[in-house]
């Protein structure tokens, strides 16, 4: 007995195993470097994707006809520059995706990973797009760029609608009167549009 009265400890054996947590397993040591990283096809896929687009756009870029009296950066300048910028960032995403560097899946309290993709949402943006496309021609690209802009924020949760349709063709006056107007692409001002000097497409 100890002088307070509490039993004294019975000592030790050597080799006897004890309650404190023992050395973690040897394959918890080992570095997450030296285990095999797990390949994504899915980012895989989107990283040839882009490098292709990239492709096409640079290979289309060609064919634009360039007037011989043009005083701008003409047409071809910007296709070629989102075309170099899709065909860079497209082989950067295809190294990195083959070392094994993928992007990180999301941590945030935020994302729910068991929620289904909502493939109404999607059908319905897809479906803007293709009118977007067929209306550029009818109606003018500012009119056109108008109906994308506020037809995805709407799709998206947007709301008053006519707040993101004012915004869409403001956008997309803006877009015309830059590559329209002083780079001189052909971008159509529509007929309600037509003659305006700024606006020429």
């Amino acid at each position: 007995m100890t002088p307070d009265g509490a039993a004294p400890e019975a000592p030790i054996a050597p080799g006897a195993p004890t309650d404190e947590a023992g050395p973690p397993p040897s394959d918890a040591l080992e570095p997450r470097a030296a285990q095999k990283p797990r390949r994504r096809w899915g980012e895989l896929v989107l990283a040839l994707a882009t490098t292709a687009l990239g492709t096409y756009v640079l290979v289309a870029a060609g064919s634009i006809t360039v007037p011989g009296s043009t005083n701008t950066l003409g047409p071809r300048a910007f296709p070629y520059l989102v075309g170099g910028m899709l065909v860079v960032a497209g082989v950067v995403l295809v190294v990195l995706v083959l070392s094994g560097r993928g992007g990180e899946e999301e941590g945030g309290e935020d994302v729910d990973p068991n929620v289904r993709t909502d493939w109404l949402t999607v059908v319905l943006i897809v479906a803007i797009l293709v009118v977007h496309v067929f209306a550029i021609n009818v109606i003018g690209w500012p009119f056109a760029a108008a109906i994308l802009f506020a037809g995805a924020a709407v799709v998206l949760g947007a709301r008053p609608w006519w707040r993101a349709a004012v915004a869409g063709l403001v956008l997309g006056l803006i877009i015309q009167v830059i590559f329209g107007g002083l780079l001189g692409l052909s971008l159509p001002a529509g007929p309600l549009l037509e003659g305006v000097p700024f606006l020429r497409g």
